[in-house]
């Protein structure tokens, strides 16, 4: 009698869990559950656990499936350099070495200075995206994948202007990232920012794009960065920013930080930028940009009122390099540059990004404004030097 009664007990026990589970949750929310007893026949205990298969709930509030199409593709890449040994005399001086030890060996190991950043496979044949200043100056490129694995990578080619590289590794069956549309994303769209912060292994983090065409913070010389609050940390430069279903919308490339960690400031290079450069890259080893030569000037209310402008946009030419495009079509200082091949000219930044996308050896057609009135001049392009203004 007893045993049945212990029988009726954890049976009533059960099914009143469930009852309890089903009018808490609701049949609109409800998920399958299942009811587990643990314990002994004498001290029953009856927990509830979601059954196996299918996870309830995925479609709303997670990005796990955005995170796991783009994090196969983000790689972390750690370089080495070797130590520049013998170049001072006193590494060979025995009295040196006696209290600052054997410093010339050619040892391999503790001398060797290394760092930490992330990468993003962007093709099949083994090319990745990631910043300039991830593997300027390396002697040496490791990427590790997700999966594991490892390859030693080599420099396509960079380009310090925008501060991105390409390198390239050789693997089979590798992850490829898609490219997203970052002309079409909007201040508030959610974004996951995915690298190798502190070495710790891949992350994800979370936020939104905070701002959009962020420039003048003097980061690179060529700016257009989209801003976030997805938290970036030291160890996630060349890494993706992607947006909710897992597209490439941009490369991580700083923050602003008077910690060295994340305040919810973190820029990012977009991948409209980042296929041109590439594309460049693969083809030439380089970025060619167009140039005229001049120096420019912000117009302000203040120039704007002594100018006697009735408008606060475009350029003006603060100087002319001699002899240089500028100067040979008849441009002069003073101008105020208003638009290139038709396309209106906001600010110098814009400018300086217009510019840069002429092809050197074409001509353009560039509109002034000279003493109020409006002048077009037809300028040969030049190729821009590298360090130009």
């Amino acid at each position: 009698m007893r045993r049945l009664w212990l029988l009726f007990a954890q049976t009533v026990t059960v099914v009143l869990a469930l009852y309890f589970v089903y009018t808490a949750v609701g049949p609109e929310r409800r998920a399958p559950v299942r009811a587990q007893q643990i314990g002994s026949a004498d001290h029953p205990a009856v927990m509830l656990e979601a059954a196996p298969g299918k996870a309830p709930g995925i479609a709303v509030g997670s990005y796990r499936a955005a995170a796991g199409r783009a994090m196969p593709a983000v790689v972390n890449i750690i370089t080495s350099k070797k130590p520049r040994r013998g170049k001072h005399p006193l590494l060979r001086d025995p009295f040196f070495k006696k209290f600052f030890g054997d410093r010339d060996h050619d040892g391999e190991g503790d001398d060797d200075e290394s760092s930490l950043g992330s990468g993003v496979i962007v093709s099949g044949e083994g090319y990745i995206l990631t910043n300039n200043h991830v593997v300027e100056a390396a002697d040496e490129i490791e990427v590790v994948l997700a999966d594991g694995r490892k390859a030693a990578a080599k420099v396509v080619g960079t380009d310090p202007e925008t501060d991105l590289a390409v390198i390239k590794i050789t693997l089979d069956k590798l992850p490829v990232i898609v490219l997203g549309q970052a002309e079409q994303a909007q201040v508030g769209d959610v974004v996951l920012a995915i690298g190798n912060p502190f070495g710790v292994g891949q992350t994800v983090t979370m936020g939104i794009i905070s701002a959009l065409g962020r420039n003048n913070l003097h980061i690179n010389h060529f700016e257009n960065f989209i801003q976030t609050d997805a938290a970036i940390n030291f160890g996630n430069s060349g890494g993706a920013l992607v947006d909710a279903n897992g597209n490439l919308l941009g490369i991580n490339s700083a923050i602003y930080s008077q910690s060295g960690g994340s305040v919810g400031i973190g820029f990012a290079i977009p991948v409209s930028t980042a296929k041109s450069v590439m594309e460049a890259i693969i083809k030439s080893g380089h970025v060619v940009r167009g140039w005229i030569g001049v120096e420019t000037q912000e117009i302000t209310p203040e120039l704007a009122s002594s100018f006697g402008l009735k408008r606060q946009s475009g350029a003006i030419i603060a100087g002319v390099v001699r002899n240089g495009p500028a100067d040979k079509g008849g441009m002069k200082p003073g101008d105020i540059l208003l638009s290139v091949d038709d396309q209106p000219v906001a600010d110098t930044n814009q400018m300086l990004n217009v510019i840069a996308q002429l092809v050197p050896g074409g001509k353009a057609k560039m509109t002034v404004l000279r003493k109020s009135r409006e002048t077009t001049l037809d300028i040969t392009v030049g190729k821009r030097p590298a360090g130009a203004k």
